[in-house]
């Protein structure tokens, strides 16, 4: 029997009861799909239902073959280790007790000898070598998110269901995973913003709140067909519009000519060249034919808008945005940023960070990149205050905003609109809105409570707020800001950013963000030796 997941008239509900999506209609087979749509339409939700993790709502689901499901986070117990995750502590300790002499007849009958070069193997087409022992506390987000791939293509099922797998992952890791899918042979879903993930797909399904559709092939394909309908909606706005006008046109030619035959008819009737009942026969039958013309002409007109409308929000679905900002004034060699032969670190005997000199000036566009535990984030503790430095000089423009993973600058007890007004204080009630509304936070997605949205929506969020006042800050610094995006938001962000014409420095993995927002210059962090050692940064031109 083949392997194949199905959804018949299947319908998705948020935990609080909130309808998803319904009526989706779809098989996956033994291929690569990958999952899209914008944050909050149920993509999660959809994958933890075929996993059996949540109910169905409405519909059916049904699942020929076994599925393994990798989830965005996951709570680690205390003293839990990297077999734990395997489900091979109990074989593994067989395997100690037997390399003590400790172990029973029956057990050297059962064990399994091949057992950590086979997890050994695993682990390894990741990128990650650790002993099975390690506990899962000592790991990186990105090595647990690793070790979990690992773990679960270990059990060999049938199906994967990647929830965002290449999260928190540096650009090597990021590999291991395009590689580690590209070598597997049974299905797969995966939900990912990752467009270069994207790009090895043989599909892509588009989830929304209308329903899904499928489109064979990678991302660019799903692209340029989405481009396709883009012209299409345009066209059919075009016409709608159109026919709106011809159909207001006609409309105001009938009243015109009515109004005139009836003058006239008053004009006759008025100088005795016409019976009264005649006049009177006429003046009803004028107004039934203009009864019926109205309400034919109404009827066209409601056709044409409902046209229009469906236009409309198909062109706002699939047009990628275009944000224009207030500018910052940043002059183009005014230094935002400068460090002078500083050290820092955790342990003044051990400085992590060693005789670093580095400076933006005007408006460059920076990367910070370097494997994952590098030191990228101490380094932006460093650079806003959070960690002083050991010795050195450091100067950073008191002119700068930091969107962190968390998004913390912003209150997650207040809607975004109480926020942007904080945040903004100069800024007029219309201002604010017509801010927000350039990100996609529209009459009364803009009074949401901060702590309700989705990852992506609260960077997006903390985005409009910071760069939609009246006067940007002249640097931006933001860390990770591609995780938890859908693609839509994605585009939404890289576009604002493209407006933003101060200071920007990102720490990103992201190559194709990296891209779309013009970097100039990297910083490279990387370690002078072993574990513990001091990391030095090189900078170079994009």
């Amino acid at each position: 029997m083949p392997v194949t997941i199905s959804l018949s008239a299947l319908s998705l509900s948020a935990p609080d009861g909130r309808l998803l999506s319904t009526d989706l209609d779809l098989t996956f087979g033994c291929e690569r799909t990958g999952l899209v749509g914008r944050n909050g339409v149920g993509k999660t939700t959809l994958l933890r239902v075929i996993a059996g993790d949540l109910p169905v709502a409405a519909g059916k689901v049904a699942v020929c073959g076994s599925v393994g499901l990798l989830r965005q986070a996951v709570q680690r117990g205390p003293g839990e280790t990297i077999a734990d995750l395997f489900g091979v502590r109990a074989s593994l300790a067989v395997l100690r007790r037997a390399e003590a002499g400790a172990a029973s007849m029956d057990e050297l009958a059962d064990a399994d000898w091949t057992l950590e070069e086979r997890v050994a193997a695993a682990l390894l087409a990741v990128g990650v070598a650790a002993p099975l022992e390690t506990p899962l506390a000592e790991l990186s987000g990105g090595q647990a998110t690793r070790v979990r791939l690992a773990a679960l293509t270990f059990a060999a099922p049938d199906f994967l269901l990647l929830d965002e797998p290449t999260n928190n992952l540096d650009h090597e890791a990021r590999q291991a995973v395009v590689a580690l899918l590209a070598s597997w042979k049974g299905g797969a879903i995966v939900v990912s913003h990752d467009r270069e993930l994207l790009e090895t797909m043989d599909a892509i399904v588009e989830l929304t709140s209308l329903g899904a559709a499928r489109y064979g092939g990678n991302w660019s394909h799903y692209r340029r067909e989405k481009a396709i309908a883009l012209e299409a909606a345009r066209h059919d706005l075009a016409d709608a519009e159109t026919q709106i006008a011809e159909i207001d046109r006609s409309a105001q030619r009938s009243v015109e000519t009515k109004a005139r035959s009836d003058r006239r008819g008053k004009g006759t009737a008025a100088k005795g060249g016409m019976p009264r009942i005649i006049a009177g026969l006429r003046k009803d039958r004028s107004e039934d034919s203009g009864g019926v013309n109205a309400r034919i002409a109404g009827r066209r007109r409601e056709q044409a808008l409902g046209a229009l409308s469906d236009a409309r929000e198909r062109i706002e679905i699939l047009q990628p945005f275009a944000v224009t900002l207030a500018p910052t004034g940043l002059a183009s060699r005014k230094e935002v940023l400068k460090l002078d032969d500083v050290s820092a670190g955790y342990d003044a005997a051990e400085p992590l960070l060693q005789n670093v000199s580095l400076s933006i000036a005007g408006p460059e566009r920076v990367a910070v990149t370097g494997p994952n535990g590098v030191g990228k984030t101490t380094l932006l503790k460093l650079l806003v205050g959070d960690l002083p430095p050991l010795s050195g000089r450091l100067w950073i423009t008191p002119d700068v905003a930091m969107l962190d993973q968390t998004v913390g600058l912003l209150d997650p007890g207040e809607s975004i609109l109480a926020n942007f007004r904080r945040i903004n204080p100069e800024a007029d009630a219309n201002a604010c809105r017509a801010s927000l509304a350039r990100f996609t936070f529209r009459a009364g997605a803009a009074e949401q409570i901060v702590g309700t949205l989705s990852g992506g929506e609260t960077l997006r969020a903390g985005l409009a707020c910071v760069l939609g006042g009246p006067r940007p800050p002249s640097l931006l610094i933001l860390d990770e800001p591609t995780n938890h995006l859908d693609v839509a938001s994605l585009e939404t962000i890289e576009a604002g950013l493209r407006a933003y014409d101060g200071a920007l420095l990102v720490v990103s993995h992201d190559e194709a963000f990296l891209d779309a927002i013009g970097l100039t210059r990297r910083w490279r962090l990387r370690r002078s030796g072993g574990s513990g050692s001091s990391v030095r940064i090189e900078a170079s031109s994009d």
